[in-house]
């Protein structure tokens, strides 16, 4: 796939900040290349003003058939992740740093291709535009990479979650998570920067137990049971 014409996204995002206008105004977003090959844009789904906001890397194949974030075989795992912390889906903000599914035609089949660093770049004026609205007390970043992928959307380099840093919320706060595994919901890789109480313990169940992979933490993240002192 052709890799350039990130000029970003700037330029779509309307002046009316409201989740409709967003996302309409979202749906036409030609500010990277991704959108030629994808079927449409999958924006970001849940309450305007809800206390939890889910950031993944990138809608995938089932996705960006459906037009729904978090619906395929990701999602399902996320779901039991939820279920298992007490947090019903239809009180969090869900969404990706990017808005449209990066692949590589394999045959019939799409493979899942990462996005570059342009393209996170490009699109993040949508997710700015996100936390704007929503003004999400607790912001979970989510990715098998330790969710690096979606925290560049949030923070800059270096101060990305997991590497010491803590994304953005829109709720006065600056409360983040990098969670690995598939959809973030395979280990509990890098949990840190929550704020405590309930609902920073709530936000750390988001792993199911027994998806649990032991692994080193790398790139400074904590282990949970550092992340819970």
């Amino acid at each position: 796939m052709v890799k350039d014409g990130n000029n970003g996204a700037a330029s779509f995002v309307p002046d009316r900040l409201d989740l409709a206008s967003l996302r309409t105004a979202a749906a036409g977003c030609r500010g990277c290349d991704l959108y030629r090959d994808a079927t449409r844009t999958v924006f970001g789904e849940g309450p305007e003003r809800a206390r939890f906001m889910l950031v993944g890397e990138q809608p995938g194949d089932q996705e960006d058939r459906r037009g729904h974030p978090f619906v395929g075989p990701a999602g399902r795992v996320l779901d039991r992740g939820l279920e298992e912390a007490g947090i019903a889906r239809d009180e969090v903000y869900l969404t990706n740093a990017v808005k449209h599914f990066s692949f590589t035609p394999r045959g019939k089949r799409r493979i899942h291709q990462k996005p570059t660093a342009a393209e996170i770049d490009a699109c993040h004026p949508w997710l700015d535009a996100e936390l704007a609205v929503v003004r999400p007390e607790v912001v979970v970043v989510l990715g098998g990479d330790g969710g690096q992928g979606a925290a560049r959307a949030l923070v800059p380099g270096d101060q990305a979650p997991g590497r010491g840093g803590a994304a953005r919320g829109g709720g006065g706060g600056r409360h983040g998570a990098s969670v690995g595994g598939a959809a973030g919901a395979g280990s509990r890789r890098g949990v840190r920067g929550l704020p405590g109480g309930p609902e920073g313990r709530r936000a750390r169940r988001l792993t199911p137990p027994a998806l649990d992979r032991p692994r080193e933490p790398s790139d400074g993240a904590l282990t949970p049971a550092q992340a819970a002192r």
